[in-house]
């Protein structure tokens, strides 16, 4: 077998994380809170995670994610016109007053949502990509469980809660963390508009300023959504980036706005400074010799994400071993294992990621065989 060991400097990685850590002696405000690593999905802090509760306009997660899937699929464009209906302009609660009959590029749509949280924009929205917001609420409940949020059931795309219906509009901070993540992770392009401060709309004739203060004011701030009704309180929905680490902060029923803003601070600050994300470094080669092939060699690959989530409190020098085949007969099929990559921390495991073949190699022909053994014969005579 052949072997090639490689030295990371980095910290400790815990590894092929479970979906939680160790709990964490930490109070924060609010009636429940989550922090999530948003690459590997790991659940770093948790208090009241799993409690059902109204999120308000933080429900706009879910109403910018199906709106970042539609246009990432090509479903609508950032240029395409969207146009205001009787209930998309009768939307109380934030909104940029949308009259009936207006029209609005999909881009000042998004915008609005993302940056001023507008109610009419978003049952505009829901309305351009599923007909109706009933139809769009569907999709929003059916994506919902799809990406496991077993807490979650909408009512609406908005999370207004000002009637008998909305009292069934619940969520968890865990599922909002899990939306936050799908969100951020597969649809970066939503960050140029969550990451606005202060912009216009309408050529410049409306205003628009961002109700998520740690945009401005948090180092590394990348959105995402904040959350008010007198039945919720206030609620956030908080995406950092630092060092390649992004996190999800959520926190939900907080009594005021500085709370949650503070909340989502603390669990920001803790997470950045006690963990960290690491992706191994591969050798320069990485190839096994492959028999009768019509390569005389395959190159290896990680089958899998190979980015892991390190532990600051540990900083020791961390190993990475590839162990592979020293050779293969030929046919080789893209994606058959040849080794496996193991990361450690002394003698600890941390990781095991099988090494695959990147490209599949073909088995000489008899015909081909011949024509080298002649070429060879050839060389030799000369």
């Amino acid at each position: 077998m052949k072997r090639v060991c490689i030295l990371l400097a980095v910290c400790l990685t815990v590894g092929l994380l479970p979906a939680r850590v160790a709990a964490v002696n930490m109070e924060v405000a609010g009636k429940s809170a989550l922090l999530m690593d948003i690459a590997t999905g790991t659940v770093l802090y948790e208090q009241n995670a799993h409690e059902k509760l109204p999120p308000a306009s933080v429900t706009k997660v879910m109403t910018m994610l199906l709106i970042m899937e539609a246009i990432d699929s090509g479903k609508i464009g950032w240029d395409d016109t969207v146009t205001a209906s009787e209930a998309a302009a009768a939307k109380g609660g934030s909104q940029i007053y949308l009259k009936v009959g207006e029209t609005m590029t999909v881009s000042d749509m998004v915008k609005s949502i993302a940056v001023s949280s507008a109610n009419d924009c978003a049952c505009a929205m829901a309305e351009h990509i599923a007909g109706s917001e009933t139809g769009f609420v569907e999709r929003m409940n059916q994506r919902a469980q799809e990406l496991g949020m077993n807490d979650t059931h909408f009512v609406n795309c908005t999370g207004l809660d000002d009637d008998d219906a909305a009292k069934e509009h619940l969520t968890s901070a865990y599922d909002i963390a899990v939306m936050s993540r799908e969100l951020m992770k597969n649809h970066p392009d939503i960050c140029k508009y969550t990451t606005i401060w202060m912009d216009t709309v309408r050529s410049g004739a409306f205003g628009l300023a961002n109700t998520n203060k740690l945009v401005r004011f948090y180092p590394g701030a990348t959105g995402l959504k904040t959350g008010f009704t007198v039945r919720a309180g206030y609620c956030l929905s908080a995406t950092a980036e630092r060092d390649g680490l992004a996190l999800v902060a959520v926190v939900m029923g907080c009594e005021n706005s500085k709370d949650r803003f503070a909340a989502c601070k603390q669990l920001l600050d803790y997470g950045f400074a006690n963990f960290a994300l690491a992706e191994p470094q591969l050798p320069a080669e990485n190839t096994v010799r492959v028999k009768l092939g019509t390569e005389k060699t395959v190159t290896a690959v990680p089958a899998e994400e190979t980015r892991l989530l390190i532990d600051k409190s540990q900083k020791s020098s961390v190993t990475t071993e590839v162990t592979l085949e020293p050779e293969v007969a030929a046919p080789v099929s893209q994606g058959q294992r040849l080794g496996t990559l193991t990361v450690r921390a002394g003698e600890q495991v941390l990781a095991q990621v099988p090494m695959v073949a990147g490209a599949g190699v073909a088995k000489l022909t008899w015909g081909q065989m011949f024509r080298i053994v002649l070429r060879r014969l050839a060389m030799a005579k000369g």
